[in-house]
């Protein structure tokens, strides 16, 4: 988790290494060619089976996924608004889907919305589709795909409690589940929702001149974070309940997600 530090998406880093270890042991090293066998693993879902089935094995699959959406909603004038038409676009995928090439198949349709079906400026006469394509003989290709109107994300705020002894910075580990499982943390409050009316354990862990050396934000894909950042200096003999002692010079060395970086930087 270190290397893959300020990366972001740390569970797919998670589900990655535990998929390894599950093909390397349980099924000894050969990895399963069946849509059933492959959503069985960690981290594997219907798009990443669909394309592992047809990029790796050339079976029957049908890969779907943005630039495939935008193609498939033009090339039918798929009315319903995504995410709830996302059902309606498998389906109408799957039927066109190439049973016999498939990778081959499933890599040109990718391509054919990456670089001809683009969201904003389609080159429909190059498009080898564009005779079958309901939304270019109506003009309106632009319309599509349809999308709900997105909501505002919400904001969560917490403390992070910087704590120094000397040369030190007091880090502690994240659960191995939930946001940014696995690494390394400045230890903070929970992280409440604004006005969801519930309160935050601003108790700080020991009793010090805290100071309040201002607040971080970092947008996460569904949710705005804004931490106020409090510093202390530990006494000698303080010791954390749970975490450890991070030489300062060498931070680097920790798995410290982008977040926690700021808050550091906050910090000086």
């Amino acid at each position: 988790m270190r290397e893959w530090a300020g990366l972001g998406y740390y569970a797919r880093a998670r589900n990655l290494h535990a998929c390894a270890l599950q093909v390397s042991t349980e099924l000894r090293g050969e990895f399963p060619d069946t849509y059933e066998q492959l959503l069985a693993l960690p981290g594997i879902g219907d798009y990443t089976a669909n394309a592992i089935l047809a990029a790796a094995f050339n079976k029957p699959a049908s890969v779907v996924d943005g630039n495939v959406e935008r193609v498939i909603t033009r090339l039918f004038r798929v009315s319903d608004k995504l995410p709830k038409s996302k059902a309606g676009i498998k389906k109408h995928a799957a039927k066109i889907a190439d049973p016999v090439r498939s990778n081959d198949y499933a890599q040109a349709i990718m391509d054919l919305g990456a670089t001809l079906c683009t969201p904003t400026s389609p080159d429909c006469s190059n498009c080898p589709w564009r005779w079958a394509c309901r939304g270019y003989a109506k003009g309106d290709m632009m319309r599509y795909p349809l999308k709900e109107k997105k909501k505002p994300k919400p904001v969560r705020q917490g403390i992070a409690w910087l704590v120094s002894q000397g040369d030190h910075l007091w880090l502690r580990q994240r659960p191995d589940k939930g946001l940014l499982g696995g690494m390394m943390e400045v230890p903070s409050t929970p992280w409440i929702e604004i006005g969801s009316g519930e309160a935050s354990d601003a108790t700080p862990p020991f009793q010090a001149d805290w100071t309040d050396i201002g607040e971080i934000k970092h947008v996460f894909t569904h949710f705005e974070l804004r931490l106020k950042v409090h510093t202390a200096e530990a006494s000698p003999t303080w010791e954390p309940e749970n975490g450890l002692w991070a030489d300062k010079a060498d931070l680097q060395a920790h798995a410290l997600p982008s977040v926690m970086k700021k808050v550091v930087k906050a910090g000086g």
